[in-house]
């Protein structure tokens, strides 16, 4: 993803706008484009403080009244070239500067230009407030100026009037650039929040896929090795049995460790895959409600009595998700079973029709003391996954001992008619 942080051309932008790693210095750096501003304010300067000295030389000056004296003219001179090399530093302090040269508009016809370019300067990189009474100071000093240094040619009113109207201006312009840079600032902010937001969106998506195939790897994990420890629980109940038999549950116990090793395998792939795409690879298919007969028939083939009752009207149109979530928590109960209650019948009930929702129940009788061998160890998360299973799709789920004593586990799933 392409940042929206570095400006495409950096060097055609003021300090303030270039990169946001430098936004946090207190004086920003000044770009190519800064300089050829502050030279040619520089210019500017020097040509209006040549101006206005030979003007003043001049036996009738078109700016003013002569002064009465000459050293009067270099003094002022002087004072307008020193306000031209305050123009390199006003951009660091520009309010301080603007104050201390305030008592200059009072007489300087040399400085009138450096001292309008700090105070645009003011009015850029100042809030509003500061801007105004920097102006209404200036007003001030306009009026006296007026009178100290009257037009030769004007009257003292239109003087004082074409300072307004020349003060005025600078400060709509200045504002336009604040407002405008302002503008950017804000918007840039936005962009990158909002990229900022995007990829967090990612990530979270990303977090949760693989939050759900680590829970459905759980599911499948779970049901597997308690298959695999039931038919190795039976060799050890009878070493004497057949040898075809043996060999039988060899083959399932063989076939039950390579299926959870490679499930295992898959799980750890997706824990362990970074932000590199990896973790985009496509899953194994997932099981819905027409895979339940196969899940049964396994868990009959390791020795549990199932008993089964179907009565889900259209069982073809389950949608996926629904049927996925069915044969997930017939799986877990199941797993319960064979964990719990070694021995106990398990009856499984999967009934519902679209607008009235699919109902699924497992019970088992309570077990009565501790099988031989002891129960399978269990991590105790498989009903809270299934749980979070169930709350995500709608629905509800119980699970307890009923009222005939039995264990039962029982959720309710939407079914959109």
């Amino acid at each position: 993803m392409t940042s929206l942080a570095v400006p495409e051309h950096p060097w055609l932008l003021p300090g303030e706008l270039v990169v946001p790693a430098e936004r946090g210095r207190r004086r920003p750096r000044r770009t190519t484009r800064d300089w050829v501003v502050d030279s040619l304010a520089f210019l500017l300067g020097l040509l209006w403080v040549l101006f206005a000295t030979v003007d003043g030389l001049s036996p009738s000056p078109e700016s003013a009244v002569p002064l009465p004296y000459d050293w009067m003219v270099g003094a002022d001179a002087l004072i307008g070239l020193v306000c031209c090399g305050l123009l390199w530093v006003r951009r660091r302090w520009p309010l301080g500067l603007a104050v201390a040269t305030l008592p200059l508009n009072l007489f300087s016809m040399a400085a009138a230009i450096p001292l309008l370019i700090i105070y645009f300067t003011v009015v850029v990189h100042r809030r509003t407030a500061v801007a105004v009474a920097v102006t209404g100071a200036g007003l001030v000093t306009n009026l006296v100026f007026s009178w100290t240094r009257p037009d030769p040619v004007m009257p003292y009113w239109a003087t004082v009037s074409w300072g307004v109207v020349i003060t005025f201006a600078v400060l709509a312009w200045g504002m336009f650039v604040r407002a405008r840079r302002q503008l950017i600032v804000s918007l840039r902010e936005r962009a990158e929040r909002a990229e900022a937001e995007q990829q967090l969106r990612v990530a979270q998506a990303r977090h949760l896929e693989r939050t759900r195939i680590a829970r459905e790897m759980h599911d499948v994990l779970a049901h597997r090795i308690s298959l695999l420890s039931l038919h190795a629980g039976a060799l050890e109940f009878r070493p004497d049995a057949p040898a075809d038999e043996v060999a039988r549950a060899a083959g399932v116990i063989r076939g039950s460790a390579h299926a959870a090793l490679q499930d295992l395998r898959e799980v750890i792939g997706v824990l362990r895959a970074e932000d590199d795409g990896a973790g985009d690879a496509p899953e194994p298919p997932q099981p819905t409600l027409a895979d339940l007969p196969a899940l049964i028939a396994e868990s009959r083939s390791a020795g549990v009595r199932v008993n089964v009752s179907d009565s889900v009207v259209n069982p073809g149109e389950v949608p996926a998700a629904l049927g996925r979530a069915a044969y997930r928590i017939v799986q877990e109960g199941l797993t319960n079973a064979r964990k719990h209650a070694a021995g106990a019948v398990v009856t499984v009930d999967v009934s519902g029709g679209p607008g009235t929702g699919l109902s699924v129940a497992i019970s088992n009788r309570w077990p009565v003391g501790t099988p031989e061998g002891g129960t399978l160890p269990g991590a105790g998360t498989g009903l809270v996954g299934i749980s979070e299973r169930v709350t995500l799709a709608g629905g509800r789920l119980a699970y307890g001992r009923d009222d005939s004593g039995d264990f039962r586990l029982a959720a309710w799933l939407p079914w959109p008619a």
